[in-house]
């Protein structure tokens, strides 16, 4: 699908969920009545190699839209950095539409044999009764953006057995510096959103035109900006065509086929003794 037919259907998907009225926003704002898996900000506290991260989110999803939310701080050594994933959650309609996020890997810290995963999620922020994404309030800087930081528990989960949508995980090619580089940044980034809100926009400021921005501000012009940025669901293939992520040789099909998680996720969301993390990578 071009850019010119998938505009087209975000337009007749905005008309097939009915736009709301617009309201005048001149001003993004953190004052809102927000949803509230995402009425807290995440923010980051640097010391030399050290990072504490505050409002890391863990909901425990009872089922589609049925959640109990929970915060805590967490610290870790940056040094510790040693990958990132790449994960995508494609939906709706129009097949080049998807989410996409990064979760990190620490290597483990004694006396732990596990190695830890932080996840990093940029969304719309939505207010209480904007359960359903509009594309048409997207475009039209009717919603806000930020950065979630996350376990993996809460973003993954949801997505492969609450709602049961196909999610994605890629290894990247990152090497531990490139990983640690992207955590720190996008760290600040949430740091700056939590002082400075921004407007979302489908288009322009996204989840994936970050990931992008993040990726060329600490490797500049390591990626080329088209359809693969501007269109999430096709980021993906445009990563494995840059190299970006580790596919021993496979084709990019069967790449994505192998890094479909949902039946490991269900797997382990079905037995306690397992670690979601390690078990949704085997």
């Amino acid at each position: 699908m071009d850019v010119r037919h998938a505009l087209i259907a975000l337009s007749c998907c905005g008309a097939a969920l009915g736009c709301r009225t617009v309201e005048e926003r001149a001003v993004a704002s953190n004052h809102r009545d927000w949803a509230p898996d995402q009425a807290v900000l995440p923010r980051a506290k640097f010391n030399c190699d050290r990072v504490r991260v505050e409002n890391v989110r863990y909901c425990k999803h009872l089922g589609p839209g049925e959640y109990v939310v929970d915060y805590d701080d967490r610290s870790y050594e940056l040094s510790r950095v040693r990958g990132v994933d790449f994960i995508t959650m494609p939906f709706g309609p129009v097949p080049a539409l998807a989410h996409t996020m990064v979760s990190f890997e620490f290597a483990p810290r004694p006396p732990l044999t596990e190695p830890e995963h932080l996840a990093v999620s940029v969304e719309v922020r939505k207010e209480k009764g904007e359960e359903t994404f509009n594309p048409a309030l997207g475009l039209a800087q009717q919603y806000e953006i930020m950065y979630v930081v996350a376990d993996e528990r809460d973003v993954l989960y949801r997505q492969a057995v609450a709602y049961d949508s196909p999610v994605y995980l890629y290894r990247t090619t990152a090497t531990p510096e490139a990983a640690r580089e992207l955590l720190v940044s996008m760290l600040q980034r949430a740091n700056e959103l939590a002082d400075e809100p921004e407007f979302y926009h489908l288009l322009t400021n996204n989840c994936t035109t970050n990931i992008y921005e993040h990726v060329n501000l600490i490797r500049p012009n390591r990626l080329l900006f088209d359809a693969g940025v501007l269109l999430p669901g096709l980021s993906a293939e445009k990563a494995y065509k840059e190299g970006l992520l580790v596919a021993n040789g496979e084709s990019f099909q069967q790449l994505q086929a192998r890094s479909l998680i949902n039946t490991k996720a269900r797997l382990a969301a079905n037995d306690p003794g397992l670690d979601f993390s390690e078990a949704i990578r085997r």
